[in-house]
């Protein structure tokens, strides 16, 4: 049985982590590296950083925050925003990171995933895709479209034909974000996800929504997800209560969903 992992999930603002609902209304958190290292020391499986506003300022990612947080952590480490090409993605990697994540620059330029996956290898790029509901409109068939540039633009493009050109052109992961989800602690889109993954040979991780430990529960029961996203549960500030790495794993594990515990 292959092991469930879970990713705390950064988004960063001038080296900060915040924390948004559907892309809105940021509230500042904590330095990203000191919570890396926190999240690190708790058991997290993987971390994801997200520089959030790099792609609409036309910049590149923070790589001196990149440095920071690679410094204090020893798991996989993927980052994202602003990246425009090879050298980019050679300095977040040369930086510390071990995956890149493309997501806007890959929608204008989708031969960034081709590149990127013959430079490092398929293992190293993340696609990572922003989508909303669209129902009941013919021009996006799946009931989805990709939104790019933190969620501020819409593509046009319908989200299921573009996690296959993306899977196509060489990327190793998924990482499938909810807009209409993300941050409401609603739990996550079980359809869009089912939907995803009867396309994909990647692995797929699931974002945006999750609130509650049965959110988990029911992404690993009722899909094929292989990763999900729990950034709000770990350090959202909207919470009554924030949830500890393993008492997440020892829910899990007690209802039978394989995860790394801390003795392994």
């Amino acid at each position: 049985m292959l092991t469930k992992r879970l990713i705390a999930c950064f988004d960063i603002i001038n080296g900060r982590v915040t924390k948004a609902v559907q892309f809105q209304d940021n509230i500042d958190v904590a330095p990203a590296d000191e919570l890396a290292e926190s999240v690190y020391h708790a058991g997290i499986d993987e971390l994801i950083f997200y520089d959030v506003t790099a792609s609409a300022e036309k910049r590149g990612i923070d790589i001196e925050t990149v440095k920071k947080v690679a410094k204090r952590v020893f798991i996989p480490f993927t980052v994202g925003g602003g990246i425009k090409d090879l050298n980019d993605m050679y300095e977040a990697l040369k930086a510390g990171a071990e995956k890149i994540s493309v997501d806007s620059m890959a929608v204008r330029n989708p031969e960034i995933i081709s590149q990127g996956a013959k430079a490092f290898g398929s293992q190293c790029v993340v696609l990572s895709t922003q989508v909303k509901r669209t129902p009941n409109n013919p021009k996006f068939p799946s009931g989805y479209e990709v939104y790019i540039d933190g969620a501020r633009l819409a593509t046009g493009m319908d989200a299921l034909e573009w996690i296959k050109q993306g899977q196509e052109l060489g990327a190793g992961e998924l990482c499938l974000n909810s807009i209409d989800n993300d941050g409401t602690l609603g739990g996550y889109d079980l359809p869009l996800m089912k939907m995803a993954e009867e396309q994909l040979s990647i692995p797929l991780i699931a974002s945006g929504g999750a609130g509650i430990p049965e959110h988990l529960k029911s992404l690993f029961t009722e899909t094929e997800a292989l990763a999900a996203i729990i950034s709000s549960m770990l350090y959202s500030p909207r919470l009554e209560r924030n949830y500890k790495v393993s008492e997440l794993k020892s829910y899990l594990l007690q209802n039978g969903i394989n995860v790394r515990s801390e003795l392994s």
